[in-house]
């Protein structure tokens, strides 16, 4: 099955400043990553071209990055999961940037349905929880994207199983 997933937020902050933000991902100090509600984006080597690494059991390799404006991972598991995710940074004025997440992947065999049923409804769920992080870290409000019936559900057997 062909995939096509995109999240977008246009946030009031110059692009420079989240650059900034986003060169803390998978690191200690990390300001984009919701790691108190899913599991940590891990690299050994850290994040650079080659790394190795990924979140939960979703495993990937750190394929292009260009001066943190996007970095792009090739995913290398689920098994049946063929082609990459991508994390971008566009200005769209001096004061206003957008950050992008974009999926392009090809499922095989059981990896279409476990997409369908357990992977993109988590993986929808996370990419917002992150970008409300880092809006968060910018606003008096606090943003908090309301997480589907089915994805509480999810969380609740995974949390089970992994426990």
């Amino acid at each position: 099955m062909k995939v096509t997933n995109i999240h977008r937020r246009t946030l009031q902050q110059p692009k420079e400043k989240l650059v900034e933000w986003f060169t803390t991902l998978a690191t200690d100090q990390d300001r984009v990553w919701p790691s108190k509600q899913w599991p940590p984006m891990r690299f050994k080597e850290g994040l650079q071209v080659g790394a190795k690494g990924g979140h939960g059991p979703v495993r990937y390799t750190v394929e292009k990055m260009d001066n943190w404006e996007y970095i792009q991972f090739r995913f290398t598991q689920p098994k049946g999961f063929h082609g990459y995710h991508r994390l971008e940074i566009n200005a769209v004025t001096r004061t206003q940037t957008e950050i992008k997440h974009v999926l392009k992947m090809n499922t095989s065999g059981a990896a279409t349905f476990s997409w369908l049923l357990v992977f993109r409804p988590l993986h929808d769920a996370l990419i917002e929880d992150a970008f409300d992080k880092v809006e968060n870290q910018f606003s008096d409000q606090t943003k908090r994207t309301a997480w589907s019936f089915w994805v509480k559900f999810l969380r609740n057997i995974l949390k089970k199983i992994t426990a």
